[in-house]
């Protein structure tokens, strides 16, 4: 690897590298792989690069880690079909992470067009100004220099003005979640959720005991006001969570008129809000006000995350609350997050520089040109046998079955292709969602979109009624 050119060579080629090692070790579960300083010294690069690579191939299940004794590898399994009873969601995420498989149901817009290259290189530019902060521990909550830099960018009027203290960065989303519930004290009160929402989300909110309320939007995706209101008189809800531009997976952007009618009812009944700012910056046609500029900002609570503009190497999840300031901090000092100084000053410069914002222009033309194609490809393909909603941001489209299916059938069918959906009924507690689907326009040089839709329109009619 000496001599390497490329920017991102780093972190991509340890990855490749330790993928491509595990793969050639064959089943033993026992094999020892290489410590973080031999690999360090193999490959040229630094004990974190391979200390972030080894982190992600353990969350992906591919390696594990043994206190004292180093990281293990596991081999990949086999293609797993979905038995009697087994988690769908389960069985997804082991099918889609092993090597091979087209993915046809990945949200990953960041895949088209990533600042991971700009944003290593930024952060080895600083190491040598900052050679000494990445052995310093990392700030509670996360570097000042970033936190500065969202405030900032959240602020939208003397009025609805952020600050730093008001900024909390965690090492994933996931993190992120389970700290705002236990800071909520949510378990077995009652939460109400846009809906379709994203699995992540409900999971999270099941594992802790808590009453999920679904709130199906309408095709158009605009809320149901009056269900709305109807469901606010009905039930004791503790928080609403509702998307700040464009709903997921969904892929629409509600009205204005609709955005500010929920406020306005969310404003009356007093209402704790989660707004989940993970998209706005991928809508095609920016320019909406966010929901967080039309409801009470003391009673209002943004999540969101860098890994869906900027990439993988921007994993971080984060928060934004004036009101919870103690017990978020309490929250985040018992987490005791490892997150790297240095990186989260790189990304702080990306924005800090108006290079976030190129990046956006560029990713936005790109996720739209695609969507674009892959929809006049699904017309040719799928015509008969889905009807979908225009995507109006981000980087997948919400089909329905034209016909009755099965489509936990048309899931195992295509795992048989090695090709991975993402089935509608992992979006909803209450089943809503058994027709539909989320696919991924977003393919990229190696992916046939051609054959998978062709693949998936096949199962689809076999399993068709």
């Amino acid at each position: 690897m000496k001599g390497s050119r490329e920017p991102d060579f780093a972190y991509q080629a340890v990855y490749r590298y330790l993928t491509n090692l595990i793969n050639e070790l064959g089943a033993d579960p026992r094999v020892r792989l290489p410590s973080l300083r031999q690999l360090a010294e193999r490959l040229s690069v630094s004990i974190s690069t391979i200390q972030y690579a080894y982190s992600l191939l353990e969350k992906e299940g591919r390696v594990y880690s043994i206190a004292k004794s180093g990281y293990y590898a596991l081999p990949a399994p086999c293609v797993t079909a979905l038995g009697d009873g087994e988690d769908l969601l389960e069985t997804l995420y082991v099918n889609a992470r092993r090597p091979g498989m087209l993915v046809l149901g990945a949200d990953e817009p960041a895949s088209l067009q990533s600042l991971d290259s700009p944003l290593l290189l930024l952060e080895r530019e600083l190491l040598r100004q900052y050679p000494r902060a990445s052995q310093m521990p990392s700030q509670p909550w996360g570097e000042q220099e970033l936190r500065m830099a969202l405030a900032a960018r959240y602020t939208s009027s003397p009025a609805r003005c952020w600050s730093a203290d008001d900024v909390y960065i965690g090492a994933d989303l996931r993190g992120v979640l389970e700290i705002l519930i236990a800071v909520l004290t949510l378990k077995g009160a009652t939460v109400l959720v846009e809906s379709p929402c994203d699995w992540t989300v409900l999971r999270l909110l099941q594992a802790a005991d808590i009453q999920v309320v679904e709130l199906p939007l309408m095709t158009d995706g605009d809320v149901d006001v009056e269900q709305l209101e109807q469901l606010l008189a009905s039930e004791t809800v503790r928080l609403v969570v509702l998307s700040s531009v464009l709903s997921m997976p969904m892929g629409t952007v509600k009205s204005e008129a609709n955005r500010r009618e929920v406020a306005r009812l969310l404003e009356q009944c007093g209402t704790w809000v989660l707004e989940n700012d993970s998209y706005t910056d991928l809508v095609f046609e920016p320019g909406s006000p966010p929901f967080r500029d039309l409801v009470d900002p003391d009673r209002l609570i943004v999540y969101s995350t860098f890994e869906k503009t900027i990439g993988p190497e921007a994993p971080y999840g984060y928060v934004l609350s004036r009101q919870l300031t103690l017990v978020l901090q309490r929250q985040f000092l018992l987490r005791a997050f490892r997150l790297s100084p240095i990186r989260q000053k790189a990304i702080a410069r990306l924005y800090g520089n108006g290079r976030i914002d190129q990046h956006l222009l560029v990713l936005r033309r790109l996720l739209r040109e695609n969507a674009a194609s892959t929809i006049q490809l699904m017309r040719d393909r799928l015509g008969d046998c889905l009807q979908w909603v225009e995507p109006e941001g981000g980087a997948t489209v919400w089909a329905r079955s034209s016909r009755q299916a099965d489509l936990r059938g048309v899931f195992q069918r295509l795992l048989g292709r090695r090709i991975v959906i993402a089935p509608g009924e992992l979006f909803s507690i209450q089943g809503l969602y058994s027709q539909h689907l989320r696919l991924t326009h977003t393919f990229q040089g190696a992916d046939d979109p051609d054959a998978a839709f062709c693949a998936l329109a096949e199962a689809l009619r076999l399993e068709q009624s």
